[in-house]
């Protein structure tokens, strides 16, 4: 399916019930399921109205199936394998075929060095997994490359306090999205973990977690990067952020994509310069394909840096943004860190449709792109129930038209 969504006459200015963080909502339900807090009572809404990461993770710690299928969540991939290393039983982790290429081997790595037992069922280093837990792993001290995806850390973080002799891991080389490490190190603090650098390149983690958290007590903040499109929509349309009122957003928040204000704020001033607009997106990649494109649709040259995790995302996001860019005259240059657009443009195809490659963050890149467009047409629209299934609605409160077409 297709839906061609058009640009409202007007903007209407309103209300936006923004989806709780992903981020946050599957260390909470990791966590959670760790010091014994049921995941439903914390996530305080059904499960069938949740973004399918979050979802997945819940149903994967509710249920006792012998195969847990993660479908493409890459979070609940690399959490789930770290949490059932230290479950009882044996469990095959699964998901679907774009994920089985994404690389988990540094991980699996990591576990059976401190003592899990993990079998590959298919080709080494990929899922599926067949694991089966041991509530009492060694633990001791691990080294592990600092520039692999910190969901790796954060996965072996989470699971520290249940090892015999906690966790000292020590990272090498340089560190990539070190705000999500945070993130885990500050909510493992509300779970009553003892967890702290002990120098720029040290984690140490003590055994035990000593939660004294009701699940009533435990909230979940709004998401940063689903906020992101609506200041893209703001950007686009020359309005304020503040023209929309994006409910349970925290701006003093310890998710690392509240940079994104602060980097729709250097973009509004660059729109007034002449020289690219440079940023390195090493600490929010989730932020490259929002700020690609808003720089597009406002003909402002970009220079972008840090984007090395992008290739093995939900598609390569690298290849992705410029095939689909290119369709509407904007040609990118592309390294394996960077993306580079000089201003030019070239004439767009009299008819397109954007391809979405099974990833939700190029859907709702795009859509706001109807506003200089007049309209445009997203390529598998239901891809967004991944971290944001009101999105399309949400368009539809502030004026979007949305039409689709089988």
């Amino acid at each position: 399916m297709r839906l061609r969504v058009t640009a409202p006459k007007t903007i209407q200015q309103c209300t936006i019930g923004l989806p709780p963080s992903k981020s946050i909502a599957n260390r909470v339900l990791i966590l959670s399921a760790l010091n014994g807090i049921e995941p439903t009572k914390v996530l305080r809404q059904p499960l069938g109205d949740l973004c399918d990461d979050i979802r997945v993770v819940a149903e994967m710690l509710l249920r006792d199936d012998d195969t847990v299928d993660v479908c493409a969540a890459g979070t609940a991939m690399r959490f789930g394998t770290a949490y059932l290393a230290v479950t009882a039983g044996t469990r095959t982790i699964t998901g679907t075929q774009r994920l089985q290429e994404r690389p988990i081997g540094i991980l699996v790595d990591a576990l059976r060095s401190l003592g899990a037992t993990i079998d590959y069922v298919g080709k080494d280093g990929f899922p599926p997994l067949r694991i089966t837990g041991n509530q009492a792993l060694r633990g001791g001290s691990l080294t592990m490359n600092g520039g692999v995806s910190s969901q790796f850390i954060s996965a072996l973080l989470m699971i520290a306090p249940t090892m015999q002799e906690g966790l000292t891991l020590k990272l090498e080389g340089q560190l990539v999205s070190t705000p999500y490490l945070y993130i885990t190190m500050e909510l493992m603090r509300q779970f009553g973990a003892t967890v702290e650098w002990t120098d720029e390149r040290t984690i140490k983690v003590a055994h035990g977690y000593n939660c004294n958290r009701s699940a009533d007590a435990i909230t979940i903040e709004a998401d940063w990067t689903a906020a992101s499109y609506w200041y893209e929509i703001a950007s686009i349309a020359n309005l304020q952020p503040s023209a929309f009122h994006l409910q349970s957003l925290v701006m003093d928040s310890i998710q690392g994509d509240k940079v994104c204000d602060r980097i729709f704020q250097l973009l509004h001033e660059q729109q007034t310069k002449q020289e690219p607009f440079v940023y390195n997106f090493e600490d929010c990649p989730d932020l490259v394909q929002t700020l690609v494109v808003t720089c597009c649709m406002n003909a402002v040259p970009f220079h972008f840096t840090g984007l090395r995790t992008l290739r093995i995302k939900e598609t390569d996001r690298i290849s992705a943004l410029q095939t689909e860019l290119a369709k509407m005259g904007f040609v990118l240059e592309a390294t394996d860190d960077s993306l580079a657009w000089d201003g030019t443009q070239t004439p767009q195809q009299p008819s397109f449709s954007i391809a979405t490659y099974h990833d939700h963050r190029m859907a709702m890149a795009f859509a706001p792109c109807a506003i200089r467009l007049g309209e445009i047409t997203i390529e598998d629209p239901d891809v967004v129930s991944k971290s944001y299934p009101t999105y399309w609605s949400d368009l539809e409160k502030i004026g979007f038209q949305l039409c689709s077409i089988s």
